[in-house]
């Protein structure tokens, strides 16, 4: 396959966000908004509704707090908190073009922090520009 039949499939963005408040962490609701919210900012379209539940910890490492998840047409949002640490993870994958610093700027807002490491993984760098079968 020559370069000329491929193209970029799409975004994976990870953000690691530290020092975030503890109140809105380990809000269920609040999460779940937060991801409902960041999928209608940059316009996703949703293919079931947020789901968030209560992840209890299983060991030193991992104390526990809320997982969310919300499949997307363009792929899917997920959040993991971890209150006890102030410690939030988010990866925001889709086939869409989406504006990653706004992403980053609307979740630092979301947990209410600046401290941040944020990692952009561009996926499908081979994939097919038209079906192959």
């Amino acid at each position: 396959m020559n370069n000329s039949n491929i193209e970029l499939f799409g975004l994976h963005l990870m953000f690691d966000g530290y020092n975030c408040d503890p109140g809105k962490l380990d809000d269920r609701e609040y999460v779940f908004n937060v991801i409902d919210g960041l999928r209608e900012h940059i316009g996703m379209t949703e293919l079931t509704k947020p789901v968030v539940v209560k992840a209890l910890g299983n060991d030193h490492h991992d104390p526990g707090g809320l997982s969310g998840f919300v499949i997307i047409k363009e792929s899917h949002i997920s959040v993991h908190t971890f209150v006890k640490r102030k410690f939030v993870t988010a990866d925001v994958y889709s086939c869409k073009q989406f504006d990653t610093n706004s992403v980053t700027n609307y979740l630092k807002k979301a947990f209410a922090t600046e401290d941040a490491d944020i990692f952009i993984q561009k996926r499908g760098l081979r994939y097919p520009k038209e079906n192959l079968i």
